[in-house]
């Protein structure tokens, strides 16, 4: 039911009603969880955009494996600053 919804948020928002929202609540999603789809899914259609409008693209997959190793060390925040060399 969700993804259904996220699928009219994607292409057709200006259409969403009170029932879809309820619709997704009725399905055992509660209002924070429908609110943060939402964000995700928005944010992923900006950045999307901005991306594309820009020019980014797509990086070789070595980038990504690098990126997933520090990821794998570090985490996302990396270490604290006093740790830092």
């Amino acid at each position: 039911m969700l993804f259904r919804f996220l699928e009219k948020v994607n292409r057709e928002s200006e259409r969403i009603q009170r029932e879809d929202v309820e619709a997704v609540k009725a399905a055992g999603w509660t209002d924070e969880a429908v609110y943060d789809a939402i964000t995700v899914c928005s944010l992923f259609n900006f950045y999307n955009r901005w991306n594309d409008a820009m020019g980014v693209r797509e990086h070789p997959v070595e980038v990504y494996q690098r990126s997933a190793e520090r990821l794998a060390q570090v985490g996302y925040a990396g270490p604290p600053a006093d740790k830092k060399e």
